[in-house]
């Protein structure tokens, strides 16, 4: 059977913290319209989350990723705009600087109530934001074959993204906190390794006859077939707060599945390394960001992430240049010169300590900054 070409059609979403303009703190009990003002200008492209102090917003499907960062900026702009009604502002980082996981409540609904039930506190603590990235393949052999080759760039994708070097107020060092806590639960992490789609769909029924989950949306791998579209759904990466680092990443996704797609038709394949080792390159990208570089499997040693990022944009551009993303991806590169949002936080709130401001003043002026860069450039 001859597969036809993937549209490569690319969708976003990005889930946001609410935080009170007054306090900077997490807002625990938005009131009810603030959603249903939402939903009036964007309808279902945005809904509540596990947290009532979150929001999550997502983009139609795309046919590229110059109309993905126009839909990006609209639902941006629009929650901006109504929060800004209630004195809330959302900010897109992955953990608040200094609000506490246990103040915050629940959203009343079915499936939340269930999941807390079942995973307790593990849920519970889950004051986390990601942004999800979607790539249109409507094969689904071909989403499996993709996905166990795409696993490995993973950890370069998050490395670029950071955005979560604080937690209740602490700096943790690292600069993605947010998968420490997501890691907690089951069936998080790297992909697992699938011959084709058959044998994922057969692991999947097993879980399910046994009561474990209802459907595949409990998967919630790095990596993963979308459960409710065609596509193959990049799940690893923190909420940029800059939205240029966001459509530069989605477009740097975008590629690399295209020129894993490539290869396929040359008879090739990227190389299978063991999940051991890809974990480990996960761990230094949570813990350092690109500031350490990743171990380059082959040569067996760390090699900095610029010399691999320039590998990794070459590899690519015959992809960028197909797609018509070669300016978004080539962003990347100025991810390295300012920093991901974890680096300029940290920057932020050193240099306020430094001028004698206090722990609290200094977390605020975090949280400022965050408002700030979260509505930059839309």
């Amino acid at each position: 059977m001859t597969l036809n070409e993937p549209k490569f059609t690319i969708g976003i979403e990005e889930e946001y913290l609410l935080v009170d303009k007054e306090t900077r703190g997490l807002i625990v009990d938005p009131p009810k319209s603030l959603l249903e003002e939402c939903k009036e200008l964007l309808g279902d492209q945005v809904t509540n989350e596990l947290l009532r102090s979150q929001i999550e917003i997502g983009t139609k499907v795309c046919s590229n990723i110059q109309e993905a960062r126009q839909e990006v900026a609209r639902l941006r702009k629009s929650v901006i705009e109504v929060t800004g009604r209630y004195n809330i502002a959302p900010i897109a980082c992955s953990t608040h600087p200094f609000s506490q996981w246990f103040e915050q409540e629940h959203t009343p609904k079915d499936r939340y109530e269930l999941l807390t039930t079942e995973m307790q506190a593990a849920a519970r603590r889950m004051v986390i934001c990601g942004m999800h990235v979607h790539i249109g393949i409507n094969d689904d052999e071909l989403r499996i074959d993709l996905m166990n080759q795409a696993a490995y760039f993973l950890p370069h994708l998050l490395a670029l993204s950071c955005s979560s070097p604080f937690w209740h107020g602490n700096d943790t060092g690292l600069k993605s906190y947010r998968l420490t806590i997501f890691d907690a639960l089951p069936r998080t992490g790297l992909p697992e390794k699938f011959q084709s789609y058959a044998e994922y769909e057969r692991h999947i029924a097993i879980l399910i006859n046994a009561g474990v989950i209802e459907d595949s949306t409990k998967i919630w791998w790095d990596l993963r077939p979308s459960a409710k579209f065609p596509t193959l759904e990049a799940r690893i990466m923190d909420v940029c707060t800059s939205i240029d680092d966001a459509v530069s990443l989605a477009a740097l996704l975008v590629c690399i599945v295209r020129m894993l797609y490539r290869l396929r038709l040359k008879n090739q394949r990227w190389r299978d390394y063991n999940r051991m080792l890809v974990r480990e390159n996960r761990w230094r990208a949570m813990r350092y960001s690109f500031n350490e570089g990743l171990i380059d499997f082959a040569k067996g040693d760390i090699v900095p992430f610029e010399k691999l990022l320039d590998e990794l944009l070459e590899l690519t551009h015959e992809d960028a240049k197909l797609l018509g993303c070669e300016k978004e991806v080539f962003n990347a590169k100025d991810i390295l010169k300012r920093g991901t949002s974890a680096h300029r936080q940290l920057e932020i709130y050193e240099s306020s300590k430094a001028k004698g401001d206090s722990d609290d003043e200094s977390l605020k002026n975090v949280v400022d900054q965050l408002i700030i860069e979260t509505a930059a450039g839309l």
